[in-house]
């Protein structure tokens, strides 16, 4: 999956859900997914951080954020 599908899947679940935080978002999107995407967003995450083990749904959700954070670009 791209980083431009994937902030495409965030937003849309920030539609359904639009009280919620980012970081709540961010674990619902990949709860959408199923088990391949957590897999593949938790070994990319664990890659970018030089880390060879990590727990596996959060460090799904913290590649989303910072996919999602990166392409939303500085804060003003």
């Amino acid at each position: 999956m791209t980083d431009e599908e994937l902030v495409v899947e965030f937003a849309l679940t920030r539609l359904d859900h639009p009280e919620v935080d980012l970081e709540e978002v961010a674990a619902l999107t990949v709860r959408r997914m199923g088990s391949d995407r957590v897999l593949e967003f938790a070994s990319r995450n664990l890659a970018s951080r030089g880390e060879l083990r990590g727990a596996l749904f959060p460090s799904a959700v913290e590649h989303v954020l910072r996919v999602v954070l990166t392409v939303r670009g500085p804060a003003d």
